[in-house]
């Protein structure tokens, strides 16, 4: 990672309160690596610019530890993660946090496999859909903390994510500026899934582009009808 980027890597997580000791700047060097050399063989991201990837991939990840502060030893859920955002960044940053990961396609995750194996980081890896998942008993709300990050519309995304998490855990989802609409399509979803929405942190990036963290907590329990197969919450949402 040339110097200058890790400067900004460094300035940016210190500004959100995360500091990064050189071991994680040298993981983060890494990331940004194989990421790029992955990239010319499958498509993982269409930000090429080492610079655009600190900020728009890493110091966007980041973000989500300034918006809820995983306690020590956290379960962590990243629903649909593709590349790995904000996950990996995560895990780099908090080494205690136990991650684990959902994505539906098998090559992004050997990709993963082989950043956690560069970076010596352990995560768990799950291949397949999380409606699935959410309906297994050691995965249903049993995480403290699940992200979800350009993966689905918000009424979608909560089916997809809320039966994740566990009494007074916290789901956060990953937001760009017209966040407000997708909020109101699904207040119904938030509702039937036992959440409720505390809190909307905002955050500029260096770019000048704006993100908008949803901070949704566990406070009842919810159906064991949901999550419901993916081509009902489709065709059907919440």
């Amino acid at each position: 990672m040339a110097e200058n980027i890790q400067g900004l890597l460094l300035n940016s997580a210190n500004a959100l309160g995360v500091r990064l000791m050189p071991a994680q700047t040298d993981a983060f060097q890494t990331y940004l690596e194989l990421l790029l050399e992955w990239n010319k063989k499958m498509n993982l991201t269409a930000i090429t610019d080492p610079r655009e990837v600190c900020i728009k991939h890493f110091v966007d990840s980041l973000t989500v530890l300034d918006a809820v502060e995983p306690k020590t030893n956290a379960k962590v859920l990243d629903v649909g993660s593709g590349a790995g955002f904000p996950g990996i960044p995560l895990k780099i940053a908090r080494e205690d946090i136990q991650l684990t990961i959902i994505d539906s396609l098998q090559k992004r995750l050997t990709f993963l496999q082989e950043v956690l194996d560069k970076t010596h980081l352990s995560a768990e890896l799950l291949h397949g859909r999380a409606e699935d998942f959410g309906r297994e008993k050691n995965l249903r709300v049993k995480f403290d903390v699940v992200t979800a990050r350009a993966v689905a519309p918000l009424n979608l995304l909560c089916e997809y994510c809320m039966p994740f998490v566990k009494k007074k855990g916290f789901f956060v989802a990953m937001k760009g500026p017209n966040y407000k609409e997708e909020l109101e399509a699904a207040q119904h979803a938030i509702d039937v899934l036992g959440c409720e929405l505390v809190g909307v942190k905002e955050f500029m990036l260096m770019d000048g582009s704006t993100r908008n963290l949803l901070l949704f907590q566990r406070v009842k329990g919810f159906s064991m009808e949901y999550p419901r197969p993916g081509t009902k919450i489709a065709k059907k949402p919440l």
